[in-house]
């Protein structure tokens, strides 16, 4: 829909404006045998594997997806189990479709940038292409190469030798963007036409069935806020003796130490029986104790 779309082009968005403020402020290649492969890879990877995970954690459908499902209702259930795993199948592809946004963003523009490439690959490449004869031993043409990155390390006579084998390495980097950016498009589009030839609904009833689930989704979120919130008034007046914004309050209720020691602390939901939970220390309190009579009256000094 409109709705992902614009979310995720947001996202890659961010993505590009972070990697680039990234690049200038944070990386420097060390241009030293065996450091330039880890250091390049590293920035290369790690924050495409961090931005997977944060998708991937962000999205609703993942705590949907897991929670509750250890529970004992969960074992008594006995669904179609064919249907669930594709079900579940589907929604895992659809969660990682959504998480694989900003990591293959990433992942693009800095092989598109091709700094880090460069920095990685740069002791491994071959100079005899360009004319130049290094008469040194195998650790030292490597040490050679690995400053290669950083221009005021390389000595004067394979400065041509240096700028050639950075644009080759560039060349080598933009290139496998371009195909990683080709290939994600590629798949993205089969995706959703193989989507669309396997749904069992016609185009209008597609678009049909989106509205109502998005019409559904709003409604049902209005509706848990305010039946929560009417719930949780009763549990509260019970334990004030007030309703939360009146404007004629006629009288108060005083608790009791013993009352407020019982709703303070920490509290975990508690299981009451098979089908119920108190859901805090206030809610436990307000189902299991009888009111007094311990009241004042408003237009009274206390």
């Amino acid at each position: 829909g409109k709705e992902v779309v614009i979310a995720n082009a947001v996202i890659a968005i961010l993505t590009i404006g972070g990697q680039q403020l990234f690049s200038f402020f944070t990386f420097s290649c060390p241009c030293h045998v065996g450091q330039n492969l880890i250091y390049g890879l590293a920035f290369l990877g790690v924050p495409a594997l961090i931005l997977l995970i944060v998708g991937y954690a962000l999205n609703n459908q993942t705590w949907r997806l897991v929670t509750g499902k250890r529970s004992p209702l969960q074992e008594d259930a006995t669904p179609n189990r064919l249907l669930q795993c594709r079900l579940i199948c589907f929604v895992l592809c659809s969660i990682t479709g959504r998480a694989l946004v900003a990591p293959v963003t990433w992942l693009a523009v800095t092989l598109i940038n091709g700094s880090y490439y460069v920095c990685a690959m740069s002791e491994y490449v071959s100079v005899n292409y360009y004319g130049t004869n290094l008469n040194v031993t195998a650790r030292e043409r490597r040490g050679i190469l690995a400053a290669f990155p950083c221009r005021q390390l390389v000595p004067p006579e394979l400065t041509r030798a240096r700028d050639e084998v950075i644009l080759l390495l560039r060349y080598q980097s933009q290139v496998a963007g371009w195909l990683l950016i080709a290939v994600v498009v590629i798949t993205v589009f089969l995706s959703y036409c193989l989507a669309s030839c396997f749904s069992p609904l016609s185009f209008l009833h597609f678009r049909y069935w989106s509205s109502y689930v998005h019409n559904e989704q709003e409604l049902f979120d209005e509706a848990t806020d305010q039946h929560s919130r009417l719930y949780a008034m009763q549990h509260v007046k019970k334990f004030f003796g007030f309703v939360p914004g009146s404007e004629n309050v006629k009288e108060i209720r005083i608790p009791s130490l013993r009352e407020w020691q019982a709703i303070s602390g920490l509290a975990f939901l508690k299981r009451v029986d098979k089908e119920h939970y108190d859901y805090s220390l206030l809610h436990d309190w307000a189902l299991k104790e009888s009111v007094d009579k311990k009241y004042l009256k408003t237009d009274e000094d206390p």
